[in-house]
């Protein structure tokens, strides 16, 4: 289409430019006429000057009279001297083309009409000759760009079939993860991949372990439960208080692996509503412990949703205020900013944890009070979230002197 465009206004241009040059020479006619320096019947003499210098065609008309520089041109010519003044039109006869201009004038009190024309013919073979060439000059670019552009392609996705060949590897277990020279545009695609391959090789890690710490922790009250069961003592009621505490053990065990199982990860693709989840989780600790308190503030609109799985933000926030349910007096604080990251605080008015204390809380089976039920399990259960989303665990004094604690949540943006 550019090229047909090309064409048009090329032939247009020209016989713009040609028109405006017959014109040009008709007024310089016209104005040396009345001066008597040309007479018409020389202009139209063909040995002429005018004929020399411009090779053109001169029809004349006076009154009635009406002379031409070629007799031969003057039977197609002839029906233009009746017209509109000043026009520039084409006449084809016998193969030739011309190009004619006509004007009006008044010469010695005569009405007269001029028309000059100029052969077009080898002007529009000469555009022709040109069309054709730029034609040729944009077909070859064409294909040099297509060329070009089928070598680029194939540049640009040798990356995707180096990675489709780790991905084959990947699955026959030849690597773990993929290492890429790849283009700018491509380097977040495979930390994504990454991401999801080094999520699920934790799964199998935590899965493993899993089975390693139960393995552990269930041998020995087993062993012994199994061991009073075959013996031939009486159980009395000593001896079934160790059982049920043994078999308390194994369920907070069993309790504990589950919940840790239940860990999705950040690279889910799953958002939450937190506000509106920690609302739900404050009216179900509210009413757990009737006897106390719970506040919550917020910053999070209620439709602020946050890249973090459901059961996981959950699971953080269940944990902490549960464990200020326990030891609160009077009422628990829940506070939550988000603004670059997630900020959870909360807080209770209970006794608090000694200073030196504070080092030991969310290590694993680590309980600073035996007197409160529990197995020292949801702090690190807390700890172990929070790690895995790469956050940042607090434990502090509140203003209340109880315990504070306080959650951060780096890498998530507001949906």
């Amino acid at each position: 289409m550019t090229w047909l465009l090309h064409g048009i206004l090329l032939n247009n241009l020209a016989r713009d430019f040609l028109g405006s040059r017959l014109q040009q020479e008709a007024e310089h006619v016209l104005h040396h006429f009345p001066q008597g320096h040309l007479s018409p019947s020389l202009w139209l003499d063909a040995t002429g000057p005018a004929a020399q210098v411009f090779h053109h065609i001169y029809v004349l008309r006076l009154n009635n009279e009406v002379t031409t520089s070629h007799p031969l041109w003057l039977a197609p010519l002839a029906p233009l001297l009746d017209g509109e003044d000043e026009t520039l039109v084409e006449v084809a006869w016998q193969g030739r083309q011309l190009l004619l201009y006509r004007k009006e004038f008044t010469l010695e009190e005569r009405n007269g009409v001029l028309l000059i024309g100029e052969d077009f013919a080898p002007v529009a073979a000469g555009l022709v000759k040109l069309h054709w060439w730029v034609g040729g000059i944009a077909g070859v670019l064409l294909l040099l760009l297509i060329v070009l552009n089928l070598v680029a392609v194939n540049r640009g996705l040798r990356p995707l079939s180096r990675l489709q060949q780790q991905l084959v590897e990947l699955q026959l277990g030849g690597r773990k993860r993929l290492h890429l020279d790849m283009p700018a545009e491509l380097d977040e695609l495979v930390e994504q991949l990454n991401r999801i391959l080094d999520s699920q090789d934790q799964r199998l890690k935590r899965s493993r372990e899993a089975v390693a710490n139960l393995s552990h922790a269930l041998k020995t009250p087993l062993s012994a439960v199994t061991q009073v069961l075959r013996g031939s003592r009486p159980i009395d009621d000593q001896r079934r208080g160790k059982m049920l505490l043994r078999l308390e053990d194994i369920q907070a065990q069993l309790e504990a692996e589950l919940r840790r199982s239940r860990i999705a990860g950040p690279y889910t693709g799953q958002q939450t509503l937190i506000r509106h989840e920690a609302e739900q989780l404050i009216e179900m600790f509210s009413a757990l412990y009737p006897d106390k308190c719970f506040r919550f503030e917020a910053v999070p609109d209620a439709d602020t949703r946050l890249n973090i799985e459901r059961q996981d933000f959950q699971e953080m926030l269940g944990i902490a205020l549960d464990n200020a349910g326990k030891w609160a007096v009077q009422q628990v604080r829940c506070h939550l900013i988000l603004e670059a990251v997630l900020t959870v605080t909360i807080e209770d008015d209970g006794p608090g944890v000694p200073q030196d204390d504070i080092a030991w809380l969310g290590r694993r089976g680590m309980r600073l009070d035996e007197g409160r039920p529990g197995h020292g399990l949801g702090l690190s259960i807390l700890r172990q979230l929070v790690t895995h989303y790469e956050g940042e665990l607090r434990f502090g004094v509140s203003d209340a002197g109880g315990l504070a604690v306080t959650i951060t949540l780096p890498g998530g943006q507001p949906g």
